[in-house]
């Protein structure tokens, strides 16, 4: 069995893990099913929790952000971009310019 690295982290659920880079993310969290609806759904695991774990649940939060502030959110990469745009536009919303 390999040693864990990192620091030991309990996430709000009382899961213990181990992470070695700053990630806030549990990862037996990261694997339960969750209820989202929406343009959440569009998104892969990874992005969707970038936007979760800022807060961003709704379009309207989103479009409070530029795409160059969304695209440093670790997790979030630039193939998420165009199907945020079209949620976006879709709601009559863009991106912070």
């Amino acid at each position: 069995m390999p040693t864990p690295t990192g620091d030991a982290k309990t996430c709000s659920q009382g899961h213990r893990y181990y992470k070695s880079s700053d990630c806030p993310t549990c990862p037996i969290c990261g694997q339960e099913p969750k209820n989202e609806t929406g343009f959440l759904l569009l998104l892969s695991a990874p992005a969707r929790r970038a936007l979760e774990n800022h807060g961003i649940t709704s379009l309207q939060k989103l479009s409070e952000y530029s795409e160059k502030e969304i695209l440093q959110f670790h997790g979030m990469g630039p193939a998420s971009l165009p199907k945020l745009r079209a949620a976006l536009e879709e709601a009559g919303l863009s991106f912070k310019s």
